[in-house]
């Protein structure tokens, strides 16, 4: 018996490419898909979430928004993943810096990524699991970002549950443990890529500084990101070599 449509994707079997690029924000997918894709279909608007399928250079390419936070990550991931056949999920994000050597519009990648979530608890496991990025995505994405001469860092990211977080001491503390910035996503895509045995991989641009203040509008989040766009297309084009 057939899984598609889901609650939440209305696209049919084979309307997704084996890669999906996955924004939070709606409006950067349509931005993606306008801008970068050729022959771009709508295969999803369910609740807003657009989902466009095109090619880029030659490579069948689909980029779909996740929403905001874990839970929702964790829905369209794992649908796609699971029911949808797509084997890597690139998420395109931005996340808020937290250490001084990291600026903004610098790109972090995230080959593991923290979280104050309860997600991996459903799991049962005997210990605390670490979500980490697929290497080979994570590799290529680096040979992408040289290429492009782009500002990046690697390393631990902060999935985290709170945008507004009464604790004034969180940031201090993950901050002395080395963690480069927080988002809201990746732990969740990291978990469900193993958990169905698939790819991931998170990148996102610094949107905006926790130690400084200094931020990036809702307008230049979703249109002025190229530069990761652009490198988690050549990403997409390579794995579909």
């Amino acid at each position: 018996m057939s899984h598609t449509p889901t609650p939440h994707i209305s696209a049919k079997q084979g309307d997704f490419a084996k890669t999906v690029l996955m924004p939070g924000d709606p409006l950067r997918a349509k931005f993606v898909a306008e801008k970068y894709l050729r022959d771009a279909q709508l295969v999803n608007n369910v609740r807003g979430v657009q989902g466009y399928t095109g090619y880029y250079g030659d490579t069948r390419v689909s980029v779909m928004a996740s929403g905001m936070g874990m839970p929702s990550m964790a829905i369209y991931s794992y649908e796609l993943f699971k029911f949808y056949d797509v084997d890597n999920i690139i998420r395109i994000g931005s996340a808020g810096a937290m250490q001084t050597n990291i600026q903004i519009r610098d790109i972090v990648f995230g080959m593991g990524a923290c979280t104050d979530s309860n997600f991996a608890s459903q799991y049962r496991l005997p210990g605390v699991f670490a979500p980490l990025a697929d290497y080979t995505l994570l590799q290529t994405a680096i040979t992408a970002a040289e290429k492009a001469g782009a500002v990046y860092h690697v390393g631990n990211l902060l999935s985290s549950d709170m945008f507004y977080n009464d604790d004034p001491e969180v940031t201090p503390a993950w901050m002395k443990m080395g963690v480069m910035a927080v988002e809201m996503e990746a732990a969740a895509l990291y978990m469900n890529a193993a958990r169905c045995g698939k790819r991931a991989l998170a990148m996102c641009t610094v949107s905006d500084h926790l130690l400084n203040g200094t931020a990036t509008s809702s307008e230049e989040r979703q249109t002025s990101f190229t530069q990761m766009m652009e490198i988690a297309l050549a990403t997409a084009a390579a794995m579909g070599k």
